[in-house]
């Protein structure tokens, strides 16, 4: 009993771990990460100057969300604390040191956060 279509051809005796075919683990990597609500993330807030030149710059990091949700936060934030600011790698960079400010923001906008360093 042979059928045309190699993919039905293949019977599997005993499979430890899925075949990885699943649609549940094809959705996990997609997109790579979990989009949490913003109340089951935390967040650290601080401040550095680290490797820029003397600059201070707001760094907020431990997001779990997809970028396009990322991107509309910077947003915010840039207009709130009227400064500039970037996305990477998952981190958002807001210039300048906006410690307590974007702590207030991300904990109105319902966020675990927390200032990390000194």
């Amino acid at each position: 009993m042979s059928s045309s279509n190699p993919k039905l051809d293949k019977r599997f005796v005993y499979q430890e771990f899925g075949n990885g075919i699943s649609p549940a683990l094809e959705r996990a990597v997609e997109c790579g990460i979990q989009d949490l609500p913003p109340n089951h993330q935390n967040v650290r807030v601080q401040a550095t100057r680290a490797g820029r030149k003397g600059k201070t710059v707001t760094i907020i990091t431990g997001f779990q969300t997809k970028p396009e949700n990322l991107a509309a936060l910077l947003k915010q934030l840039k207009t709130q604390c009227s400064t500039g600011g970037t996305v990477k790698e998952n981190e958002i960079e807001i210039q300048g040191d906006h410690k307590q400010k974007v702590l207030e923001i991300l904990i109105k906008l319902g966020y675990k956060a927390k200032i990390s360093g000194g």
